[in-house]
């Protein structure tokens, strides 16, 4: 939090548009107490985001914990809607809701932060016109979402914490006094969103179905057509990125070859037990086989402990650990 309260301390109280925030935070975090931490570094008004609450300038709202924060026209809408790259508060919902509504007003900002959210809302931001600004990952204390919106995303502005708040400031005076159209995908998947759960028809209508399940409910997954960035949802409402999805069948895949390492162990000590109980060529031929299980589990635990290595024998990209911008 402290690169949040170094940014909301630069934003005068007659900012002339309204400041909404997600934190990613433990779901039993205290949303009032972060909400008031939030109050005594800012002239802004901060609130705990209640659901339909009405939005003013110069106030902020924060997401609870465990509950995606939306923005509609006028006022405000708290979720408990699927998780999106695995958050609740999720970034993307909320900018996804802020470009459907707002277009060329909406203003996304990405700081510092872990994995990959944000760069889904960021590209919607874009497309919908509006303005996309990111923390310098060289300032960032956790580069990878400021790194992943820039590989990503034609990124307008992308400054250090110290600079942000005076860009924002003139962002917002600067702003177009009127919207203009926003792509129609962008509108039903936001809409798909507020609704929490939505149908098969629904998601057909901005993706196509793949062969590929949802790692969070296992229901099918479907492409979505439109923008540049590669990306999935469910009609359950989960929804990744390709580099998050990437990241969920990689660790998945680990967790089934350690399963198959311990079933392996299992049958090498059953057949060693019964060759040990047997006798003659079937005893020899039981030894045979232990023997040659125990080579295929020492290759098998040795890929799992070195398999993550700098050599990456699993021929994937792992963004967090990367602090290039491309």
């Amino acid at each position: 939090m402290p690169a949040l309260t170094q940014l909301v301390a630069q934003l005068p109280a007659d900012l002339p548009a309204a400041v909404f925030v997600v934190q990613h935070l433990a779901p039993d975090s205290s949303g009032p107490h972060l909400a008031s931490r939030l109050a005594q570094h800012t002239s802004l008004q901060c609130h705990l985001a209640e659901d339909g609450q009405h939005i003013a300038k110069g106030h902020l709202y924060l997401a609870p914990p465990d509950r995606h924060l939306l923005v509609k026209e006028g006022h405000v809408l708290v979720t408990k809607g699927p998780r999106e790259n695995h958050y609740r508060p999720a970034a993307d919902a909320l900018f996804r809701s802020a470009a459907a509504v707002y277009g060329p007003l909406t203003i996304g900002v990405v700081l510092t932060g872990m994995l990959h959210d944000g760069t889904a809302g960021l590209e919607l931001i874009k497309r919908a016109g509006g303005v996309a600004v990111v923390q310098d990952p060289h300032d960032a204390e956790y580069p990878s979402m400021p790194v992943s919106a820039l590989r990503n995303v034609q990124v307008d502005y992308s400054a250090p914490l110290s600079e942000m708040g005076a860009l924002l400031q003139q962002l917002c005076d600067t702003r177009p006094l009127a919207t203009g159209p926003v792509p129609d995908d962008i509108i039903q998947e936001a809409a798909i969103a507020e609704r929490v759960v939505g149908t098969t028809q629904e998601v057909r209508h901005i993706g196509r179905q793949v062969p590929l399940t949802c790692p969070d409910c296992g229901g099918a997954l479907w492409e979505m057509k439109h923008g540049n960035l590669l990306r999935y949802r469910c009609h359950t409402g989960h929804a990744f990125t390709a580099d998050g999805l990437l990241r969920d069948t990689q660790e998945s895949l680990e967790e089934t070859l350690w399963v198959a390492l311990r079933m392996m162990e299992e049958r090498k000590n059953l057949l060693s037990s019964m060759a040990m109980r047997g006798e003659g060529q079937w005893s020899v031929q039981q030894e045979e086989r232990s023997e040659e299980l125990k080579q295929h589990i020492n290759r098998l635990r040795e890929f799992l402990l070195n398999g993550r290595s700098a050599s990456n024998p699993l021929g994937e990209v792992d963004a967090e650990g990367s602090s290039q911008t491309g």
